[in-house]
C-alpha cells in the first residue's frame, strides 16, 4: 500500500545514526509500541531525503502513507491527509469527505493498524500545518503508543517561535509515551568535501559559506561556483535561466501553486509546455510528485515565486484559478482557490469561495484558518452591501472567539453590529449582541454584558418570532442563571429551545438544551445530569461540537456543590478529551482550569500542577483560566514548600481580570493571605485581604468573606463573622473547628481538614493533622502541625518520608485502574473496549495516560510498574 516511490539515488552522509534511531522506532512499532518521531532541521538540511531513504529500507509490503502541508498564506484543513487519502484510493474512513475532523482522520489512520503490520505515516513540513493537521498528530501521538503506527514528522525547527502553533502542538506532546525527537544536523566539513567529489572547488569556502546546509553545497556544487552567491535565490535561479521557454513556463506554474503541480493542473495551466516536463526534471529543478511535479525544497520554489514579474505572477494565478474551478475536486480544494482567487485578483472569485474555505475550515476545526479566510473576503469586500458585510464579520468574529482570540472577536462583532444598524435590521443586530454578550462574559466583563442583553432584549421584544429571537432568549436564559433566577432561566430557555427548533437551528437549541440541564442540577443533581447528557448526545449526533465541549463542562462543574467527586472525576477525563479531538479549545482550558481547582482542593497535587500548566503553557488569552491556573500552581508551591509561590501570584494579578468577577480577585487575596499565613508575614495577610473585606470593592459573597476572614484569624488579626455565610469557613470562624474539620472531610478536602484538626488542640486530632500533612507532602503545615504536639509533651512523631505507599501512587483514575487490570491480563485494546462497553478511541485514550504516569514504554513496562506499586493486587 505503500504511496511513495523508492529506490532514492541521492547521496545521503553523515546519517547513519538517524537512519538508525528511524529504524528502532519502526522496530519498537512492529512489536506493538507506536512510536511518533518528530524529525527537526533548519530549511534544506535534508529531513526529507532522510525519511525518504528509511522509507526505501523498509521491508517489502511495509504500508508507507506520505503527505505534506501546504505553504500557502491560509492552508487547506487537514491538507496532507488529504493528499494521503488521494493517493490512497479510499482506503482511509472518513480522511477523503473535506468536511472530516481531526478525531475522524486520526481514527481512520489507527484503524488500520491491524496488530499484525506496522504502518508508517509521514507528514512533512508541519511548521506550515493548519489547525486541523496539528490536532489530527495530537491524537495520534497521544494515542499510538499501544498500535503499531510509525507516525514521522518533519518540520523547520529554526522557524518557530514561542507562539507558534507547532511549538504549542509540541508541548502538548512533550510528555506522550511514544513521543521522540531526531535532530537532523548540517554536514560537517569532512561531509561537505565527500559531497563535492572530485570537483575543483574549494571546500573550505564552501563549508563556510554553507554552514554545511546541504541544500546549499547541492546547488553551489551544480552550478559550477566556487562561491555562493549573495543568496540561495541566485543559485536556483542560476538553473532555472538554463532551461528553454516551455520548461521555464512549467517550472514557473509550479512555483505558484504549491505544493505540487499534478498532471490535470499541467496539462491545464501549461497546454503544450507540458512536454517540457522531463527537461525540468532532467535539469533537477523539479522531481516527480505522484502523478504531477514540484520542486525539490520549498526555498527553490520560493526564489522563483519571488523573481516573476506582478504581470506574469497574476496571468498565472488566473490560469491556475481558472484550471481549479473547472475541477471536479473544487470542493476538496476551496482553501487553494481562494488563495489563487486572491493573487489573481479576483474579487468575485475571493467573495465566493474564501467565504466557503473559511465554513470547511471551521468544520475541521482549523478555528485561525477560517478567521484568516473570512479576513481574505473581508479585505474584497469593500464594495458589499451593508448586511452581506455583517454575515462575513460576524462568521470571522465567531471563529476568533473558538480560536480564544477573544478580543479581536470583540473589535470585529462591534463591527458587525455598526453594519446591521447601517442596514436597519434590528432582529439582526439583536443576534449579533447576543455574540458579544458571550464575548463579554467570558472576558469578565460582566456590567456591559448585561447592558448589551438588554439592548438585544428590547430590539427583539414585540416582534413576530424568528430565528433571531431564539439566540435572544438563550441569552436571557444565561442571565437570569447567573443571577440565580432559576424560573427566569427555565422560561427563557425553553423558548430559546422551542423556537430553535421550529427554525432548525440546532446550534442554539443544543445550547438551550445543555442551560436546561445546568439549571435543573442545581436543585436535582442527577435529572438535570440525565439532561445534559441527553444535550450533549443529541449534540454530538448533529456534530454541534461547540455544544457537546460546553454540556461536558456542566458535566464537571454541577457536580462539584454536591460533592459528587466521583462524577467529577470521570466527566473532567472525557471534557478534555472531547474538546482536544475536536479543537474546542476554550472549552478545553476552561475545563483545565476547574479541574487544577478541583485537584488542589483534593489533595491531588500532582494532578492540579499538571493541569494548571497546561493553561499557563497555552498561548490562548482567556483571563480567567489562567488568572485561576497560576493561583493553584501558587498554592501548590507555597503548600509543599517549593520556592515561587508569590512570582505566580504577581503573574496572576497581572493577567488583569477585571475587578467584576468577583471570584477570582476572592480566590487571588485568599491565596496571598495563605501564603504570606505559611511565610509567618502576618502584615502581609492583612493587605491581602483588607481592601475586599471592607474597602471600596469589599466583597458581597458572605462565604468569599469567611474565606478572607479565616485567613486572618490564623493570623491572629481582627476578624468579623460575615452574615450568610454558611460553608466550614463560616463554622471554624465560629470557633466550630472540630464541625469544619467534619465539614470539609465531607467535601474531600484534606488540606483545610488538616488545618481545621490542628486548630482543635486536642493530640488526637493534632496526631491526624500531622499524618494527613505528610500524606499531602505538606511540609510547611506539618512542621507547623509538629511544633504544636511537642508543645503538648508529645515525642514520637514520626520523621522522614512517610513509610507507607499511597494506595495510589501514580494517581490514577478509578476508569485507568479498570483499563489496566485489563491490560494486566493481556488484553489488547479492542478487546478491553467490548468488555468495559466505551469505544476504543477512549481505551486508547486511556492506555496513553496510563503509559504516561507511570512512565512506562511499554504495556509490560506499565504493568510491571504497576506490581511494584501494588496498583494490581490480586491481578
Amino acid at each position: 500500500m505503500a504511496i511513495i516511490e523508492s529506490a532514492s539515488t541521492e547521496v545521503l552522509l553523515e546519517r547513519e545514526a538517524a537512519l538508525a534511531q528511524l529504524h528502532e522506532a519502526f522496530a519498537a512499532t512492529a512489536a506493538g509500541r507506536g512510536r511518533f518521531v518528530l524529525v527537526g532541521g533548519e530549511a534544506g538540511v535534508g529531513k526529507t531525503s532522510l525519511v525518504r531513504r528509511f522509507c526505501d529500507e523498509l521491508p517489502g509490503g511495509t504500508a508507507v502513507f506520505w503527505g505534506g502541508c501546504d505553504p500557502l498564506m491560509t492552508p487547506r484543513p487537514l491538507g496532507p491527509f488529504l493528499e494521503i487519502a488521494e493517493h490512497a484510493r479510499g482506503a482511509i474512513d472518513g480522511v477523503l469527505d473535506p468536511w472530516s475532523g481531526a478525531h475522524d482522520v486520526a481514527a481512520g489512520l489507527l484503524e488500520l493498524c491491524d496488530e499484525r503490520q506496522a504502518l508508517v505515516v509521514v507528514v512533512e513540513d508541519a511548521h506550515w500545518a493548519d489547525e486541523g493537521t496539528l490536532d489530527v498528530l495530537r491524537l495520534l501521538g497521544r494515542r499510538n503508543a499501544t498500535t503499531m503506527c510509525l507516525a514521522l514528522v518533519t518540520y523547520r525547527d529554526d522557524q518557530l517561535g514561542r507562539a507558534h502553533p507547532l511549538r504549542i502542538a509540541l508541548g502538548d506532546l512533550a510528555t506522550a509515551a511514544s513521543v521522540e525527537r531526531l535532530a537532523v544536523r548540517p554536514l560537517s566539513r569532512d561531509g561537505v568535501a565527500q559531497l563535492a567529489g572530485g570537483s575543483d572547488v574549494d571546500v573550505d569556502t564552501v563549508w563556510r559559506l554553507t554552514s554545511g546546509n546541504p541544500f546549499y553545497v547541492a546547488e553551489v556544487l551544480a552550478h559550477g561556483t566556487h562561491e555562493v552567491p549573495g543568496s540561495v535565490r541566485d543559485v536556483v535561479l542560476a538553473r532555472v535561466a538554463q532551461l528553454g521557454p516551455r520548461a521555464t513556463a512549467v517550472v514557473e506554474a509550479a512555483a505558484i501553486a504549491p505544493p505540487a503541480l499534478d498532471a490535470a493542473l499541467l496539462l491545464a495551466v501549461c497546454g503544450e509546455a507540458i512536454d517540457a516536463v522531463d527537461e525540468c526534471i532532467a535539469s533537477g529543478v523539479l522531481h516527480t510528485d505522484g502523478d504531477g511535479v514540484a520542486f525539490r525544497h520549498d526555498l527553490s520554489r520560493a526564489a522563483v515565486e519571488e523573481s516573476l514579474s506582478p504581470a506574469r505572477r497574476l496571468a498565472l494565478h488566473r490560469s491556475m484559478l481558472l484550471a481549479l474551478t473547472d475541477s471536479p475536486r473544487a470542493g476538496a480544494d476551496l482553501a487553494r482557490i481562494a488563495h489563487h482567487a486572491e493573487h489573481a485578483a479576483d474579487s468575485e472569485a475571493v467573495l465566493r469561495f474564501a467565504p466557503a474555505a473559511a465554513e470547511q475550515a471551521a468544520r475541521s476545526g482549523a478555528y485561525r484558518e477560517a478567521a484568516a479566510q473570512y479576513a481574505r473576503a473581508l479585505r474584497f469586500g469593500g464594495g458589499l452591501a451593508p448586511g452581506a458585510r455583517a454575515d462575513l464579520l460576524e462568521g470571522r468574529s465567531r471563529a476568533c472567539y473558538l480560536a480564544d482570540d477573544q478580543t479581536e472577536a470583540i473589535e470585529v462583532i462591534r463591527e458587525a453590529i455598526r453594519c446591521r444598524q447601517t442596514e436597519g435590521a434590528p432582529l439582526e443586530e439583536a443576534r449579533a449582541l447576543t455574540e458579544l454578550t458571550d464575548y463579554l462574559w467570558c472576558r469578565g466583563y460582566n456590567g456591559e454584558a448585561d447592558q448589551t442583553v438588554d439592548r438585544a432584549s428590547r430590539l427583539a421584544a414585540d416582534r413576530p418570532d424568528q430565528r433571531e429571537h431564539a439566540y435572544v432568549f438563550h441569552t436571557q436564559a444565561l442571565q437570569a442563571l447567573y443571577r440565580g433566577d432559576a424560573d427566569g432561566c427555565f422560561d427563557h430557555a425553553r423558548r430559546a429551545l422551542e423556537v430553535g427548533a421550529r427554525f432548525g437551528d440546532e446550534l442554539v437549541a443544543g445550547h438551550a438544551r445543555v442551560t436546561i440541564g445546568s439549571a435543573t442540577a442545581r436543585s436535582d443533581l442527577e435529572h438535570g445530569l440525565r439532561l445534559i447528557e441527553e444535550a450533549v448526545q443529541i449534540a454530538r449526533r448533529d456534530g454541534e461540537h461547540e455544544v457537546a465541549a460546553r454540556g461536558m463542562n456542566a458535566l464537571v462543574l454541577r457536580p462539584m456543590p454536591w460533592n459528587r467527586h466521583d462524577l467529577v472525576e470521570r466527566a473532567i477525563d472525557d471534557a478534555i478529551e472531547y474538546c482536544t479531538e475536536h479543537t474546542q479549545d476554550l472549552w478545553r482550558i476552561n475545563v483545565q482550569a476547574v479541574a487544577a481547582r478541583w485537584a488542589l482542593d483534593r489533595g491531588r497535587w500532582d494532578d492540579a500542577v499538571g493541569h494548571a500548566r497546561a493553561v499557563i503553557d497555552d498561548p490562548r488569552e482567556s483571563p480567567w483560566t489562567h488568572h485561576e491556573a497560576l493561583c493553584v500552581l501558587a498554592l501548590v508551591r507555597a503548600r509543599r514548600g517549593d520556592p515561587g509561590a508569590r512570582d505566580a501570584l504577581a503573574d496572576a494579578a497581572a493577567v488583569g481580570v477585571p475587578q467584576e468577577e468577583e471570584s477570582a480577585h476572592a480566590d487571588l487575596a485568599a491565596a496571598r493571605a495563605e501564603v504570606a499565613w505559611l511565610e509567618r508575614a502576618d502584615a502581609d495577610v492583612d493587605r491581602a485581604t483588607a481592601a475586599l473585606i471592607s474597602g471600596p470593592v469589599a466583597l458581597r459573597d458572605p462565604d468569599a468573606l469567611a474565606r478572607l476572614h479565616f485567613w486572618r484569624r490564623l493570623a491572629g488579626l481582627h476578624v468579623g463573622v460575615p452574615e450568610g455565610g454558611s460553608g466550614p469557613y463560616a463554622l471554624a470562624l465560629s470557633g466550630g473547628w472540630r464541625e469544619a474539620a467534619d465539614e470539609w472531610t465531607r467535601q474531600s478536602s484534606p488540606y483545610e481538614t488538616a488545618i481545621a484538626l490542628w486548630r482543635t488542640r486536642d493530640v488526637e486530632a493534632l496526631r491526624a493533622a500531622h499524618a494527613e500533612c505528610r500524606r499531602l507532602g505538606a511540609g510547611p503545615l506539618a512542621a507547623i502541625v509538629a511544633r504544636e504536639l511537642r508543645e503538648l509533651g508529645v515525642r514520637d512523631l514520626p520523621r522522614g518520608p512517610r513509610t507507607t505507599t499511597r494506595a495510589n501512587e501514580a494517581e490514577l483514575t478509578t476508569r485507568q485502574l479498570d483499563v489496566l487490570a485489563l491490560v494486566a491480563e493481556g488484553l489488547r485494546n479492542a478487546e478491553i473496549a467490548e468488555r468495559l462497553f466505551v469505544s476504543r478511541r477512549t481505551v486508547d485514550h486511556h492506555v496513553s495516560a496510563i503509559l504516561r504516569k507511570l512512565e512506562a514504554g511499554s504495556r509490560g513496562e506499565a504493568v510491571a510498574t504497576a506490581r511494584r506499586l501494588g496498583l494490581l493486587a490480586g491481578v
